[in-house]
């Protein structure tokens, strides 16, 4: 568990929005606050919601924010906006609605500016961050996955063994085809064509080997796009983004340290489909 709350930290000091969020609630959870956030135009826009306006208290809840991303200093995230409201349904585009109608969605909103950490302070955090990780036992390959792995490389060069000769002959043909032509000089006509020779490869995508990370990657591009969308087409691209990020959350195995984030966001990034598939649908009917 500490390995994977270090692998977390390390995230968010590289400036993942996802991993700073998860840092923010877990220290905020004690107080009853939950925050959202993404970057737009630079600024870290942070959303704290809670059932009730004492919880949000704005002098107290701006410093320990603070404390906590100047402890983490974030790459290349100094400017910060936090913005509070009492909690309500989820919402897609929230940060889009609090920017149309902020007196009537927030509570208060407050910009700060983080100080920078000092030299001594990146030195030491560079050097944590390129520690080598902890080696563990190997474990011995099962007999399937060898043979598995044997058959895969035979089949690479089996295809390419058969592309190689392929290639040889229809240049052998074609030769002779020419010799025979132009020994033969005859006439060619304006609807003749000459023959060509195409290849295509076969593209071969390999499995995610992170799907978590590749969940939260298509989540954030989710999201970035929900802002821009305007018609059908693209709020249905946008449902397809999140119903495979929801796909992909349901894939991390139970051995994977993320594996209980990872079986709350399925029902979340789900919703989140739902509503951009709503959303393209009210844009056909206008």
């Amino acid at each position: 568990m500490a390995d994977s709350m270090d692998d977390v930290a390390k995230q968010a000091r590289q400036g993942s929005v996802a991993a700073i969020i998860q840092l923010m609630n877990e220290k905020l959870a004690d107080s009853g606050v939950r925050t959202r956030a993404m970057v737009a135009e630079g600024v870290l826009q942070i959303l704290c919601e809670a059932a009730t306006a004492e919880q949000l208290e704005q002098s107290a809840l701006v410093k320990r924010i603070q404390e906590i991303l100047e402890a983490l200093a974030p790459r290349n995230i100094r400017r910060v906006n936090i913005n509070s409201r009492i909690v309500r349904e989820q919402q897609l585009l929230w940060l889009e609605e609090i920017n149309r109608d902020p007196e009537n969605q927030l509570l208060w909103s407050e910009r700060i500016i983080l100080n920078k950490p000092n030299l001594w302070q990146q030195l030491v955090e560079d050097l944590k961050n390129y520690q080598p990780s902890k080696k563990q036992p190997s474990l011995p390959k099962p007999a399937s996955y060898i043979r598995e792995n044997r058959q895969f490389w035979r089949g690479i060069f089996g295809g390419a063994s058969i592309s190689l000769i392929a290639l040889v002959l229809a240049w052998t043909l074609y030769g002779r085809l020419s010799s025979k032509s132009n020994s033969q000089k005859p006439s060619l006509s304006s609807g003749s064509s000459s023959p060509s020779l195409t290849t295509s490869p076969t593209a071969v995508v390999a499995p995610s080997s992170d799907p978590f990370a590749d969940a939260v990657r298509l989540a954030q591009q989710a999201s970035i796009a929900g802002r821009n969308a305007k018609n059908s087409a693209q709020w249905l691209d946008i449902a397809a983004k999140w119903q495979r990020a929801s796909d992909l959350m349901a894939n991390v195995p139970p051995s994977d340290s993320h594996y209980k984030t990872a079986q709350n966001r399925i029902g979340v990034y789900r919703q989140n489909s739902d509503t951009a598939q709503k959303e393209a649908q009210n844009k056909r009917q206008n």
